[in-house]
């Protein structure tokens, strides 16, 4: 399910706060003008899990809202937890909003902002305590190529949920956290990606992209 209504904008955080850093996007420097960065939480060189269950552990492309299981090391590692990952929706933005999530206008020049939202489910491997990470993972491509994070842009978006506030993360239990990416404005598919550890290809879930043209 694509969104295309008027994107939300963070009411409680300025836009100078948002960090865009550009660079190149997925193997192409110029393929949408933004680094792929990860948050200040990630657990940058935390292994990556190997999958079990009924999907394949090279992951593969599913419907929007299915779920496919792979394995995270929370914790700096020391806990490792399965959880069923499913990316619900995806809502795509236009120029004239994206211009205002990042500190210089110029800096969102031909590009919008894409979040998704993405369901996390706990299904073994012990209680996350806080703080947990494995929504560091997921990605944003569109037409093929990664998108640039935009950092901070997400967290307290209608339904998103922001690990600061997330605690003994219990097994059965799940929480939707939000990623968002700037990619380019004519776009015309955008897709999700989340992989676990051990996994030779990720999970991916693709979405039409039928809005994010300039409406200022």
């Amino acid at each position: 399910m694509l969104h295309t209504k008027s994107v939300w904008l963070r009411a409680v955080a300025p836009a100078a706060v948002l960090a865009l850093t550009l660079t190149a996007c997925g193997d192409d420097k110029d393929s949408a003008g933004a680094q792929d960065h990860k948050k200040s939480n990630a657990a940058a060189d935390a292994p990556k899990t190997e999958k079990k269950s009924a999907e394949p552990v090279a992951g593969g492309e599913l419907k929007a809202g299915r779920r496919g299981t792979g394995k995270f090391r929370e914790e700096n590692g020391k806990r490792e937890i399965t959880y069923d990952v499913a990316a619900e929706k995806v809502h795509v933005g236009t120029e004239a909003e994206a211009r205002k999530l990042v500190s210089d206008p110029k800096d969102a020049k031909g590009l919008v902002a894409a979040t998704a939202w993405i369901t996390y489910t706990n299904k073994g491997g012990g209680v996350v305590k806080d703080m947990p990470r494995v929504g560091n993972e997921s990605e944003i491509y569109a037409d093929g190529r990664r998108g640039g994070l935009l950092i901070g842009a997400a967290e307290d978006g209608p339904g998103c949920e922001d690990t600061i506030d997330i605690e003994n993360w219990k097994v059965g239990q799940s929480h939707t956290l939000c990623q968002t990416y700037m990619i380019p404005a004519g776009a015309k598919s955008v897709e999700v990606h989340w992989a676990g550890e051990g996994q030779s290809a990720p999970f991916v879930w693709k979405f039409a992209h039928a809005g994010g043209a300039d409406r200022s």
